[in-house]
């Protein structure tokens, strides 16, 4: 498939970080990307950005209804979807299973795996009746390499991969793409959102680094898009030079 004017893409999450960046990508090539997000002054500005290609729509993906209605009111130049990418998610704490907050849990598992197979859900129909599309789910390195109070957010990437995986099985022979893009250490707002709005203890987690950016994963995210259509880029997992894959962590007396 290759991006250009034609092309239409949808974007989860694009008020800031990976999703804004997917944005400028998609736009920089021609594309009108549909822009979601909780955040409507953001949206705006994203859009004010590349008027008439962007068009922001506030969503929360926890909000089943809403999916349902969002995609079905898509204003005509922006309904044919070419490709959907599924970035809208989010690490919570990093408490001890035995002591988390349950509900961070559930938002957790609402926002990075309920929202994104609704969404998705959403999408295929219009994309197998058009022949063609590509669904882009922005999962984690998390999803192999277990970390200490990690535990959902790894288990919702890991869902995420496997989701991706078959759904490619269930598109067999219909012109639809399935792709999971697997980030390691990357710096956004996500250790912020982490740590609750606690800055200092988000900007330690990149202190010494030099992780991965936005436009590193927004280009990933283009790259298995902009791809001939009968190739299907299964998965990408990327890491910055600085990481490496979690050790066995043994604990010793």
């Amino acid at each position: 498939m290759s991006i250009d004017q034609n092309s239409v893409v949808f974007i989860t999450g694009a008020t800031a970080g990976f999703g804004a960046a997917i944005a400028r990508r998609f736009v920089g090539a021609g594309a009108r990307v549909v822009a979601t997000g909780r955040r409507k002054d953001r949206l705006d500005a994203l859009a004010a950005e590349a008027p008439g290609r962007i068009y922001p729509l506030p969503l929360d993906i926890t909000d089943r209804d809403a999916i349902a209605a969002a995609f079905a009111d898509l204003p005509g130049d922006f309904a044919a979807l070419d490709v959907l990418v599924n970035n809208a998610g989010l690490a919570l704490g990093l408490d001890s299973a035995e002591s988390v907050d349950l509900a961070d849990w559930d938002t957790m598992i609402a926002t990075n795996i309920s929202g994104l197979i609704a969404c998705t859900r959403a999408a295929l129909p219009g994309m197998i009746a058009r022949g063609k599309g590509h669904v882009i789910n922005i999962g984690s390195v998390a999803a192999t390499n277990p970390y200490a109070g990690a535990t959902v957010y790894g288990a919702t990437k890991a869902f995420v991969a496997q989701f991706t995986r078959s759904l490619k099985c269930d598109m067999l022979g219909k012109a639809v793409r399935t792709t999971t893009i697997s980030p390691g250490l990357a710096e956004t707002e996500f250790s912020a959102v982490r740590f609750k709005g606690d800055h200092a203890k988000a900007d330690s987690i990149y202190a010494g680094a030099e992780p991965l950016q936005a436009e590193d994963i927004a280009e990933a995210v283009f790259w298995a898009a902009n791809l001939p259509a009968h190739v299907n880029i299964n998965e990408i997992e990327m890491m910055p030079a600085c990481q490496a894959p979690a050790p066995t962590i043994v604990k010793k007396d």
